[in-house]
């Protein structure tokens, strides 16, 4: 909860070794299916253009509905996990799905079918992701939720630069060969689901065999509660402040930039992030959440100013690795607190009822800084981004003074 005290003694000392299996067979199954994603992600538009003879328009359409599609699906995915009183069954179909869509990557020979294979791969994003954050904190005891929530950021932020270097290496190794690098991306995503099947436990629901009500109704949403909606208010504001990753390469090709090493500044932010997501989720089952919240939101405004100042490439990069320190010190704490604040058997609920409200924030965010970008110049938009990130500072503050000791 947004409250002033941290939720175990300081003196209290976890480990990895206290992280419970289930949590660490979900992180390598994070891994797997984000280094076959981005394998394949980080080729796509280039193999689309290419190869398949697509245009720009084409490109934005897949990528649009793709997104869409995952923000609609996350909501009903949660309310179902809690209404089945099943989590796993919706994890694994989540990535079973995406896996099974990852052969029609190199087996395509129109745009119709990578629609189709991103489509179905963005359904299977979204199915997964709330229940699995549920799942998370049904197997995890309280003074450990934020480690295993920073854990497994941690190893889902590895794929996701592993996957880009491990495309680039093939792209090398065959002359550009696109389908024989989408043909290894199915490895990794085969072996996620393998996880899923016989590393991931589920523990018995809360008044198992019992009739459910299904939980998107009034009466039941009410119960999520104030500190709930607390936070997504302010993850809402947050989310405002940190658009989309893509406007970090479009600041480094604006300090001039080589093309061809553009696509480095994701890589050492990721590098950021997934160094950072485990210290600070141990941190965040130490010390006072509220503190650690706002020293990560603080680390968004440092790269704001850097990034809003940059007039060169090293500036710009040292301004990525401090926004991957942000996404390491928020994201895993941001779901740890949302575990924390809601009923056990709301919980894929409101990670669902989450990730829509901040998935429609992201967007919106990406509009307003490319309206900025455009109108008035990088400077604005990093600006723009700073004054929604110390907002979101003055919600946590509010929050913590007006919550009961």
């Amino acid at each position: 909860m947004i409250s002033a005290k941290p939720n175990v003694q300081a003196s209290t000392d976890h480990g990895l070794r206290s992280v419970p299996r289930t949590v660490i067979a979900l992180g390598f199954v994070s891994l797997c299916m984000d280094t076959s994603s981005e394998i394949i992600h980080s080729l796509l538009p280039a193999f689309l253009v290419t190869v398949l003879g697509a245009n720009a328009l084409s490109i934005g359409i897949i990528e649009g509905a793709a997104e869409a599609t995952t923000a609609i699906a996350r909501i009903f995915s949660g309310a179902l996990s809690d209404w089945l009183g099943k989590r796993k069954l919706l994890v694994l179909i989540g990535y079973g799905l995406a896996a099974l869509t990852k052969p029609l990557f190199p087996l395509a020979t129109g745009v119709g079918t990578v629609f189709i294979a991103r489509f179905l791969d963005r359904i299977g994003k979204g199915i997964r992701g709330a229940p699995r954050d549920a799942l998370i904190a049904d197997v995890t005891p309280l003074e450990l939720r934020g480690t295993a929530f920073g854990l497994r950021q941690s190893m889902d932020t590895v794929g996701a630069f592993l996957g880009p270097m491990l495309a680039i290496l093939m792209m090398a190794a065959t002359g550009g060969d696109f389908r024989f690098a989408f043909w290894i991306a199915v490895i990794p995503a085969a072996l996620a689901v393998l996880l899923i099947l016989y590393g991931v436990h589920e523990p018995a629901a809360p008044g198992e065999g019992e009739r459910r009500q299904f939980p998107v109704r009034r009466a039941e949403l009410a119960r999520l509660g104030v500190e709930y909606w607390w936070l997504v208010g302010i993850a809402t504001v947050l989310t405002l402040a940190r658009f989309s990753e893509a406007f970090l390469l479009l600041a480094a090709q604006h300090a001039g930039m080589a093309l061809a090493l553009i696509p480095a500044v994701l890589v050492l932010m990721n590098i950021a992030y997934a160094a950072s997501a485990y210290p600070f989720g141990r941190l965040a089952d130490r010390r006072s959440r509220p503190n650690l919240l706002m020293m990560g939101i603080s680390f968004l405004i440092a790269a704001d100013i850097v990034l809003a100042t940059a007039g060169s490439v090293w500036q710009v990069m040292a301004g990525a690795a401090v926004w991957g320190l942000h996404m390491g010190a928020t994201q895993g704490l941001l779901s740890a607190i949302v575990a924390d604040a809601v009923p056990a058997d709301l919980r894929g609920t409101a990670f669902g009822l989450y990730s829509l409200i901040t998935g429609a924030a992201m967007l919106a965010a990406s509009i307003i800084a490319g309206s900025l970008w455009t109108a008035v110049g990088p400077a604005a938009t990093f600006t723009a981004g700073a004054a929604f990130a110390v907002l979101s500072i003055i919600g946590v503050m509010l929050r913590r003074t007006n919550a009961p000791t």
